[in-house]
């Protein structure tokens, strides 16, 4: 049995549990599923989760939840990250454990994780911690909290790809749509539509988030600051860089440090 087999039989083993796992478990395995809903919480660090649709993004202190059934496979690169997941049975709840999304811990998630720091393993109707997790897994939509909002589109076309790396080398540079298009012998008008077909995304679009993934990283991995941060990522306008960093993550660039 190999280990995403294993992995499997763990998470489902037991159909009404919930289960607590601490270790990186599922780090660069392929693209799999639950039938359990999973709550994945990244602390100190950032996470990467691929999905067939979109790369999600997720930054320390948040967590994402993954509907049962959702094939998924988790990246990351940090020494100092710290993953925990906690595997839910399947309930009949609201329509957010239906949809997979990034939120960031509040204060409340932050006690309750605090307090079951050192639990592990199954727990089962009856257990008293079963019914604390039960809780904090109903709290979950009830904070109404806003969706951490970079998820980065995928596709298969060979072509586009190539022309995403580029961008991604070339992050700190002038990058315009026209420029891109020339160097790769195409229309402006054929390369916008090439965007919009198969990321369904515009140029612009794509740009500002890989542009602020890459402060993201950044700011974990320097000391840089935040006018350095914004030419390292190729911004001229530290007023530009701070909105557009706020309009995609809900905090400025030195919320964001300090929450690190």
């Amino acid at each position: 049995m190999d280990f995403l087999e294993e992995l499997n039989r763990i998470v489902d083993q037991y159909d009404e549990s919930i289960l607590v796992m601490r270790q990186q478990t599922e780090q660069r395995l392929p693209a799999h599923q639950h039938k359990k809903g999973q709550l994945l919480l990244v602390l100190g660090g950032i996470a990467y989760l691929q999905t067939s649709e979109k790369d999600y993004y997720i930054p320390s202190n948040h967590y994402i939840w993954i509907p049962q059934n959702f094939p998924h496979n988790l990246m990351y690169n940090a020494q100092d990250l710290h993953i925990i997941n906690v595997y839910f049975p399947e309930a009949h709840g609201e329509e957010f454990y239906n949809n997979l999304g990034i939120y960031p811990v509040s204060r409340l998630l932050s006690e309750m994780l605090s307090f079951s720091e050192k639990w592990q393993g199954n727990f089962f109707p009856g257990d008293w911690e079963f019914e604390f997790l039960k809780t904090l897994w109903g709290l979950l939509p009830k904070e109404n909290l806003q969706r951490f909002s970079i998820q980065l589109p995928t596709t298969d076309d060979e072509r586009l790809n190539e022309i995403t790396a580029d961008l991604r080398k070339r992050i700190s540079e002038p990058l315009t749509l026209q420029d891109i298009a020339e160097k790769f012998g195409l229309s402006v008008r054929s390369l916008t539509r090439l965007f919009q077909n198969k990321l369904h995304i515009s140029f612009i679009q794509y740009i500002k988030m890989l542009r602020i993934i890459r402060a993201m990283e950044l700011i974990k991995n320097t000391n840089l600051t935040v006018t350095e941060l914004a030419y390292e990522v190729g911004y001229s306008n530290i007023s530009a860089f701070s909105n557009t960093f706020f309009q995609l993550t809900n905090m400025r660039p030195t919320e964001f440090k300090a929450m690190l």
